[in-house]
């Protein structure tokens, strides 16, 4: 038993000392590495929309969008055309190709007000003999037009309804920050009462080939034809702007699209109550034109040593730098400014002197335009009292400007005194041009008066 118990302890050691063996001089040794995945860094954003403070939850537009659906209509325009074929003309006889059909246009508008006051683009019903609004329960009505604005893209209607309508109140459009949420609520291609969402992509845009300078709200919101003059809203369901244009060699949406701020579209639209039309303000100054972009702000060229703003102290000189602590960076975000202002505001203008910030407080003064001919291509003003005194006449207009080459060689008319064309006595500056461009004629005799007060005959 001893010598079977003495064999087994052998067997146990010699294979003990084997796998030793083993181990130590064959095998490699194996290290074995634990991994984690390492956790994510949270950077709050410098923007909180007030739907999502205090709050982890994704973006809801829902509220939004269910507000604004139901203040924005489709609206319909029906223009009468006349269409001329002049051989029908010539073989048949006079009014024989000559053909009046309808026109057909549509867009969108928003209700502003629970009475039925809608705001809409000038270039929506531009022309319409018919405007009809739908609501987005399908209802129809007859609109009215009120009032509109052809520089800034804006017109108001009115529907008479024995209901009270949805509306969007306005929100202050100076308070609104790139890379906010918005909502763009239209009817594009007739497809009514369509939300699509995006962000503030730029403010102060002043796009290209616009008559009027102006400060457009940039956003990718995808806009198309159909959606002008409907909302921009926020997340919070207020009014922002006015859809009104998309940059596009299509036709339709390719990344950005522009509103008119709701700023300036409420202004305008108290005007059109008020007065029956657009009360424009001025500071009162020539700007510099910067072409290299190299000036941070508005720079003033020259300025009426007795006008409001040389009174309240503004210089030669002097970059404007902010309105009401509103930052001006380029023209196009004070004319914006200025847009949402009426002649007689009061504002804080901070400028830059040479390096030192200064703030002068300025009165608004209204912008005159001058009856201007389209014939003619020259610009009127009336005569004062004493002048028309001094010259003996009762009336007249006197040139202030000439963009017609005929009247190059006279240095174009410049101060030169219109007082008869074609035998008819002229009253006034606006008299001349409904003379010039009312009268259908091509030939003229203008009887003036020079600068140096001699009489002369021009013919035209």
């Amino acid at each position: 038993m001893k010598k079977i118990l003495g064999i087994l302890v052998i067997a146990f050691l010699g294979g003990a000392l084997s796998l030793a063996g083993y181990k130590l001089f064959f095998e490699e040794t194996q290290v074995v590495v634990q991994e984690s995945t390492p956790s994510l860094q949270t950077v709050k954003a410098n923007y909180v929309s007030p739907i999502l403070a205090n709050s982890s939850a994704p973006t809801d537009f829902t509220k939004a969008a269910e507000s604004s659906v139901n203040a924005v209509v489709h609206v319909k325009n029906t223009a009468i055309r006349t269409q001329q074929n002049p051989w029908l003309e010539h073989f048949f006889g006079r009014g024989s190709g000559t053909r009046k059909y309808e026109q057909i246009g549509t867009g969108s508008g928003v209700i502003i007000s629970p009475d039925g006051y809608i705001v809409t683009n000038n270039h929506v019903i531009d022309g319409a003999s018919e405007i009809e609004i739908t609501l987005n329960n399908r209802k129809k009505l007859k609109a009215e037009l009120i009032g509109s604005s052809k520089d800034n893209d804006i017109a108001l209607l009115k529907v008479d309804t024995d209901e009270d309508l949805p509306f969007l109140p306005f929100a202050n459009s100076d308070f609104v920050k790139i890379g906010e949420w918005v909502l763009a609520v239209g009817n594009p291609y007739n497809l009514t009462s369509t939300v699509t969402a995006g962000i503030v992509s730029a403010k102060g845009r002043d796009l290209d080939g616009n008559s009027n300078t102006e400060s457009f709200i940039q956003t990718d919101a995808a806009v198309n034809p159909g959606n002008s003059g409907g909302a921009l809203v926020n997340t919070r369901g207020e009014l922002i702007g006015i859809n009104t244009a998309i940059t596009s060699k299509t036709g339709s949406f390719i990344g950005y699209s522009f509103a008119v701020p709701s700023n300036i579209a409420k202004k305008i639209i108290d005007d059109l109550l008020e007065f029956g039309k657009v009360q424009e303000a001025l500071i009162g100054f020539i700007p510099y034109v910067d072409k290299e972009g190299e000036i941070e702000g508005v720079k003033i060229e020259s300025i009426d040593r007795e006008s409001e703003a040389s009174k309240a102290g503004l210089r030669e000189g002097d970059i404007i730098t902010k309105v009401n602590n509103i930052k001006i960076s380029k023209f196009s975000d004070l004319k914006g400014q200025l847009t949402a202002k009426r002649p007689g505001d009061v504002i804080d203008v901070t400028i830059d002197r040479e390096g030192e910030e200064l703030v002068k407080t300025v009165k608004l003064i209204k912008k005159v335009v001058m009856p201007t001919s389209k014939v003619l291509g020259t610009q009127f003003k009336n005569l004062s009292k004493e002048e028309m005194k001094k010259l003996g006449v009762k009336g007249g207009a006197k040139i202030t400007n000439s963009w017609n080459p005929y009247f190059e060689d006279y240095n174009g008319l410049k101060e030169y005194i219109l007082i008869k064309i074609n035998g008819k006595d002229v009253m006034s500056a606006e008299h001349a041009v409904e003379l010039l461009d009312q009268s259908g004629n091509r030939r003229y005799i203008f009887e003036m008066i020079t600068p140096e007060g001699k009489k002369e005959m021009f013919r035209y």
